[in-house]
């Protein structure tokens, strides 16, 4: 049999089964639920950590124990999902399998990981830490260094697909790590994603993600200009949707975001001020490594005018926003 190639081997990863069926959104995937229960801790139940925490207890059956700077929100998911609570990192984090952090940013990250109780002051030798924070490349390989010297592995693991891929269990993770702790964590992992792919060493991972976010500005503002161009044009924009949408155009952000966008609603999901983080993240790699973004920096400033204008928690499809604001002045 010829090996899959690494496309082959992502699309693998997605809903399609053998024959051309679909799995139900809903069902958990087999790999979560056959292999045997795991002890599992889950660092951050912000909105997107505290439905992956769920499915990897509702889906996969794990033990789970969750961390939350805020008590009273780990108590919530304890008593709606079992398990348990602990009252530092390093408590969650002693004798699992796994241990996974879902926070801020790299000081975040650092604080959980390595600070006074941090998970890797209590984690047993063998274990797997995971982290889905967006973050930088340096961070995901200092962890990596880290844990190599204390006897476990780090898996850097971002997500793509907002709160709403959280909450469905309908996430993409972008791995950065090795094979062999990839292939062990995968089945866990596998409990809150629809794609997961291994992406190469520590930090590549994190630099997928970056390459999303990039990809993900310059749609939204290509979007947002298109939508004002047409309303100012006269157009029927629901008609131009649907026959652009089905041509070189289309994208997600087309199909789900252009009705909200046109309606002025920005409440649906990855915030502004989120996406500024993970831009600041892109510009300052890429001042590193001397790739060239001259649209992601032009939407960063396109983003802060948002912010100015009180978006701060808006959702990234209220670029248009700035184009009616302008119009109006």
């Amino acid at each position: 049999m010829r090996p899959l190639t690494a496309s082959a081997r992502w699309a693998r990863t997605g809903e399609t089964l053998a024959g051309g069926g679909r799995r139900p959104a809903y069902q958990p995937r087999q790999e979560a639920r056959s292999g045997k229960m795991a002890k599992v801790a889950f660092i951050g139940l912000g909105v997107m950590g505290y439905p992956m925490a769920g499915h990897i207890k509702a889906r996969g059956g794990h033990d789970v124990t969750v961390y939350n700077r805020t008590s009273e929100k780990a108590e919530k998911w304890v008593a709606e999902h079992g398990g348990a609570h602990a009252p530092t990192p390093a408590a969650a984090a002693k004798g699992c399998d796994f241990v996974f952090a879902c926070v801020g940013n790299d000081d975040d990250i650092r604080q959980v990981t390595l600070g006074p109780d941090g998970a890797f002051s209590a984690m047993k030798d063998g274990a797997i830490f995971i982290d889905n924070t967006t973050a930088s490349a340096e961070i995901a390989r200092e962890l990596d260094a880290v844990a190599r010297e204390r006897g476990f592995a780090s898996l850097d693991a971002p997500v793509s697909g907002g709160q709403a891929g959280a909450e469905n269990g309908a996430l993409t993770v972008m791995v950065g790590g090795d094979q062999a702790v990839f292939d062990k964590a995968r089945p866990v992992i596998d409990c809150y994603a629809k794609m997961v792919g291994l992406m190469g060493p520590a930090g590549s991972g994190q630099l997928t993600k970056m390459v999303n976010q990039i990809c993900i500005a310059g749609l939204v503002q290509g979007l947002s200009e298109g939508i004002h161009f047409a309303k100012t044009a006269g157009l029927d924009v629901a008609a131009v949707i649907d026959v652009i949408s089905k041509g070189a155009a289309q994208s997600w952000q087309m199909e789900n975001r252009w009705k909200t966008m046109l309606d002025g609603k920005f409440d649906y999901g990855f915030a502004v001020d989120w996406m500024r983080k993970d831009l600041s993240i892109c510009l300052s790699e890429a001042r590193n490594n001397g790739a060239r973004l001259p649209v992601a920096a032009l939407v960063d400033q396109f983003y802060a005018e948002v912010q100015a204008m009180g978006g701060k928690r808006w959702d990234t499809s209220s670029l248009i926003a700035r184009l009616e604001n302008a119009e109006k002045g």
